[in-house]
């Protein structure tokens, strides 16, 4: 009985493993089929060119060989008009650097203040520690003298 029942374990064994390969090969088909119907699907999407005309291509040549001829004398042609520009440029401040500034001060001056502030908190908080401190003594004081006139 034990010979046959190692061999039905055997055999058991054998028929698992054997299923087991298959749904491994069957799940590896399904994983090919997929990738390659997103290939395919992904190979049908073809983005189409933009068609240009001649005329256009001529078009933009032409305007891009007018700017690339344009020279130092053509770019300001007219240099009164080029100094009141300037003139004009210079009534318009750059103030970025001044409103750093002006914001740094302003931080320095809040964090001033509020250590100045903390600093007579703490002033106080020992003024009050201090009091109280002294009215433990004298409360002590005045039980042991309470308890030495029982006594």
């Amino acid at each position: 009985e034990e010979d046959l029942l190692n061999d039905v374990c055997r055999e058991v064994v054998e028929k698992w493993s054997d299923s087991q390969v298959v749904d491994a090969k069957e799940e590896k088909e399904d994983e090919v089929q997929a990738i390659t119907s997103m290939m395919e699907k992904q190979a049908r999407i073809v983005v189409k060119p933009k068609e240009v005309s001649q005329e256009e291509k001529q078009r933009k040549a032409a305007l891009l060989a007018q700017y690339a001829n344009v020279t130092d004398e053509e770019e300001y042609p007219f240099p009164a008009l080029l100094g009141a520009v300037r003139d004009s440029m210079s009534l318009f401040r750059n103030t970025n650097v001044e409103d750093v500034l002006n914001a740094r001060k302003l931080e320095r001056e809040l964090l001033r203040d509020e250590f100045q502030k903390k600093k007579e908190q703490d002033k106080l908080q020992r003024e009050k520690d201090k009091l109280a401190k002294q009215e433990r003594k004298e409360k002590e004081k005045k039980r042991t003298q309470k308890g030495e006139r029982k006594r």
